[in-house]
C-alpha cells in the first residue's frame, strides 16, 4: 500500500508540475494594448499609427489578437478613458497605451491605482514610476510640410485646421507658419480650430470656408476631422479638375486618402509623418526586455526620424523637394524650430 500510494503521489506531482509549466509559459508571454481616443483606431492618423506599432510587435513575437496577446479598446467619448484603461489593467496586461493628450488625467489616476502595471501615453508627460511618457517634435516636421505649401501655393493663401486648441497642436501650427515665414514671409496662413478630432462635417465645412476664400493649401491637424477638409478638397477637383486645390495630412503618409475617386487627380500635397507607430514598436520591444522606462520621457525629432514628410513626394516640384531638403539638414543641425507662439514671435530662419 506504501508503494502504490508513493507511486501515486510521485505521478500527481509530474502532471502538477507539466500543468503549471504551461500556465508560467503563458504568464511569460508579454502582452500590450491600448486605448484609443475618440478619433477611432481607423483614424488614419495616430490612433491608427500606434495601433499598428502593436500589431508589428505582436506578429514579430507569435502573439495573438485578444487576452494574452495584443488588443485594443476603442472610446467613443472622453468619459470611456478612465473605464477602458482599468478593464486593460483588470485583464492584467504587461504595457497599456493611453493614445493622445487628453488621456493624461486617466493614466495618472489609473496609474496610482494599478502600480504594478506599467503604462505608457503618447503625447503627453504623466510624471509617474510605472508611465513612461512618448512625446514627439512635431514643430520640426510641421516646418519642413510648410515650406513645401509655401513653395507649392500660387495663391499665397495658406490654411491650418486642427482639432482642438492645446499646447499640443500648437506646435503642428506653430511650426508650419514658421516653415512658411522662412520661404515667404508674404504668405498668409489662415488658422482655425474644429473644436474636436472626430468632426469630420465641422472639418469639411471649415475647408470650404478656406478655399472659398482664396486657399489653396491646407494643412491640417485634427485626427478624423481631417477627412472632412480632404472630403471637400476632393469634391472641388472633381467639379474643377484644373483647380488648384491641396491637403497636406498627418501623422501617417496620407497620399491615398488625396485620391479623387474615378480619375488620376489627387488632393495631397504631401503629409507630415508622425511616426507613432515606430515609437510604440520600440518602447513595447524595451518593456518586453525587462528595460521599461518608468517615469521617463522620450522625445522623437527629425534626428531620431521620429518625424518628417512623407515618402510620396509624387505632388512635390524637384525644387520644392530640394528646398525641404535643405531646411531638414539645417534643423538636424541645430536651428531651433519654434512650438509656442512666444516663440514664433523672436524666430528668424537662418
Amino acid at each position: 500500500m506504501l508503494l502504490v500510494i508513493a507511486a501515486g503521489t510521485i505521478l500527481g506531482a509530474c502532471g502538477t508540475s507539466d500543468k503549471s509549466s504551461g500556465t508560467n509559459t503563458d504568464k511569460n508571454k508579454f502582452s500590450v494594448a491600448m486605448v484609443t481616443d475618440v478619433g477611432g483606431v481607423d483614424d488614419k492618423s495616430f490612433n491608427q499609427s500606434a495601433w499598428e506599432g502593436i500589431q508589428a510587435f505582436g506578429k514579430e513575437n507569435g502573439l495573438e489578437k485578444g487576452k494574452n496577446g495584443y488588443d485594443y479598446l476603442q472610446s467613443k467619448s472622453d468619459a470611456d478613458y478612465t473605464t477602458n484603461l482599468n478593464k486593460l489593467a483588470r485583464e492584467n496586461f504587461d504595457l497599456i497605451y493611453g493614445v493622445g493628450y487628453l488621456m493624461e488625467d486617466s493614466i495618472s489616476e489609473i496609474a496610482d491605482q494599478r502600480k504594478n502595471t506599467n503604462f505608457a501615453i503618447i503625447d503627453a508627460v504623466v510624471d509617474k514610476d510605472n508611465v513612461a511618457s512618448v512625446t514627439f517634435k512635431e514643430q520640426e516636421g510641421s516646418f519642413l510640410v510648410g515650406v513645401a505649401a509655401a513653395l507649392s501655393s500660387k495663391s499665397q493663401k495658406i490654411g491650418f485646421v486642427g482639432g482642438m486648441e492645446s499646447e499640443l497642436i500648437k506646435k503642428f501650427e506653430v511650426g508650419f507658419r514658421a516653415g512658411v515665414q522662412a520661404v515667404n514671409p508674404k504668405a498668409v496662413v489662415q488658422v482655425k480650430y474644429a473644436g474636436g478630432f472626430d468632426k469630420a462635417d465641422v472639418g469639411k465645412a471649415t475647408a470650404e470656408s478656406m478655399y472659398k476664400s482664396g486657399v489653396d493649401v491646407i494643412y491640417h491637424s485634427a485626427g478624423a476631422t481631417g477627412t472632412g477638409v480632404f472630403t471637400e478638397a476632393k469634391n472641388l477637383k472633381k467639379e474643377d479638375p484644373k483647380r488648384d486645390v491641396w491637403v497636406i495630412g498627418v501623422d501617417k503618409d496620407q497620399y491615398a486618402e488625396g485620391q479623387v475617386e474615378g480619375t488620376d487627380d489627387n488632393v495631397t500635397l504631401t503629409s507630415m509623418v508622425k511616426k507613432v507607430d515606430t515609437a510604440v514598436e520600440d518602447l513595447t520591444k524595451k518593456a518586453s526586455e525587462g528595460k521599461f522606462p518608468g517615469g521617463e520621457t522620450l522625445t522623437y525629432g527629425l534626428d531620431q526620424d521620429g518625424v518628417g514628410i512623407s515618402p510620396s513626394k509624387q505632388n512635390l516640384s524637384d525644387d520644392v523637394i530640394k528646398a525641404v531638403d535643405k531646411w531638414k539638414k539645417k534643423i538636424i543641425d541645430g536651428l531651433e524650430v519654434p512650438a509656442t507662439e512666444k516663440e514664433l514671435k523672436t524666430f528668424k530662419a537662418e
